[in-house]
């Protein structure tokens, strides 16, 4: 039985509800996530933390909208997502929900401004305003100096945080970052953690996975995850949530 994790600000962003996810392996069920109810606020600095195995992976993906449940409801942001169709789902990664990955999934040949700018061209957004909002992601995370070099020219941090200014770029319900500092040498992580906590400070909702307890431990509340339950969660002040 999993534990319901609330959070008690103005609009809830993320509300799963005896969330279970089951893939076929030839004859073989696999229960990867066992009746979830997860809540998270706007505003909120979540980290989700648990070993390989443990359902993360899984969860992250139905969080992000890139799969479904089989069993139980998910509301991103007061819309239920549970079960709709790839194109619907498409649309809402594109506009509710900006990911920062490990690998920084940046176009080699694109500069970074294009490589931010990429999101609004799916979403429809015309090529001067697209510019105008990308200079200004990029401004967000410091890098405005570095808007015509491509992924090549930068170091690894920078292009961490050209990947998060992709992420703002859409002016998102939610940043999902998965294992974001994973690709990282200590200082680079340090810098993108504390990019993460001014975006935090100014009022962004972020939801971090990882297995680190140090990189968790970054955020203000902490739900851990073990084979496909939420075993606990805990605030910053070691507040059981």
């Amino acid at each position: 039985m999993s534990t319901v994790l609330s959070a008690t600000t103005v609009r809830t962003i993320i509300d799963l509800t005896a969330v279970r996810k089951t893939y076929a392996t030839g004859a073989i069920a696999v229960e990867a996530l066992r009746g979830i109810d997860v809540r998270i606020a706007e505003g909120e600095y979540v980290a989700i933390i648990g070993p390989s195995g443990s359902g993360k992976s899984t969860l992250m993906h139905i969080l992000g909208c890139l799969d479904v449940p089989t069993e139980g409801r998910y509301e991103l942001a007061g819309r239920d997502v549970s079960d709709l169709a790839e194109a619907e789902l498409a649309h809402i990664r594109n506009r509710e929900i900006g990911f920062v990955f490990q690998q920084f999934n940046l176009l080699p040949d694109l500069t970074a401004l294009r490589n931010v700018a990429l999101p609004l061209v799916y979403a429809g957004v015309g090529a001067a305003e697209r510019e105008q909002r990308a200079l200004r992601a990029l401004d967000r995370v410091g890098l405005s100096d570095r808007a015509q070099h491509r992924p090549g020219e930068l170091s690894g941090g920078q292009q961490q945080r050209v990947a998060v200014a992709r992420a703002l770029v859409t002016e998102p319900s939610m940043i999902l970052a998965d294992e974001p500092t994973g690709n990282l040498d200590s200082v680079a992580s340090a810098d993108v953690l504390a990019l993460f906590r001014e975006l935090h400070d100014a009022g962004r909702t972020i939801v971090l996975i990882t297995h680190e307890n140090d990189i968790a431990a970054q955020a203000d509340r902490v739900i851990t995850i073990l084979d496909g339950e939420i075993k606990s969660g805990t605030s910053r002040s070691g507040e059981v949530t």
